[in-house]
């Protein structure tokens, strides 16, 4: 299967459609050139919503916080492959809080993924998406190493959504010493690619 079918796959998948209750929008943003893999959760009720990835709170520390790049450099297909265990928004629970993401989205197209696009960097954001592909290892220790996934380089972030307050009160070597090396990584990524 080529990428561009892969990707009008993805797009045009409704597996969930029952699941959910709702229409899925599938999520899925990049290029088979794409030099950086991100691999999230899944998306949010306004992702869903604008059909736009990462354009919401946790979008926005993610962007401008943490990488400390413009939306012309994230939403580049060139730079970034955006996708996600869930490549649809899974809707929300009896709390108000968003359901987990349905992993049969992940088995059916993820790996398939990682093969199709010829990534220099893989960026793996929260503790599901880093449980998914790396098992056997602790979410804290993936997070303050560099991590190797299909023979590429790969670093884990917690989710900068703003309901993820504890984590950061609980390490906060992460915003201090951790978040500078993940975004010299992220940038010389990006740097070797505009020249």
């Amino acid at each position: 299967m080529s990428f561009t079918e892969l990707k009008g796959n993805i797009l045009a998948c409704d597996d969930c459609t029952e699941k959910f209750g709702f229409t899925p929008v599938p999520i899925v943003h990049g290029n088979e050139r794409s030099k950086i893999i991100q691999i999230s959760q899944a998306p949010s009720n306004n992702v869903h919503l604008t059909k736009k990835p990462f354009n919401d709170p946790s979008g926005a520390k993610l962007k401008y916080k943490w990488y400390q790049i413009t939306d012309d450099v994230f939403y580049n297909e060139d730079h970034f492959y955006i996708t996600a265990l869930s490549h649809c928004f899974p809707g929300k629970n009896a709390k108000g809080g968003d359901n987990p993401p349905p992993l049969a989205c992940a088995r059916k197209w993820l790996r398939k993924e990682l093969e199709a696009v010829n990534n220099e960097l893989f960026v793996i954001i929260g503790s599901k998406a880093a449980k998914f592909l790396f098992p056997n290892e602790s979410f804290d220790g993936l997070v303050f190493k560099n991590n190797t996934l299909n023979d590429k380089p790969a670093i884990v972030l917690p989710h900068p959504s703003p309901l993820n307050r504890k984590w950061f009160k609980d390490h906060p070597l992460f915003e201090e010493k951790r978040l500078p090396e993940i975004r010299e990584i992220v940038r010389k990524v990006l740097w070797e690619i505009s020249g």
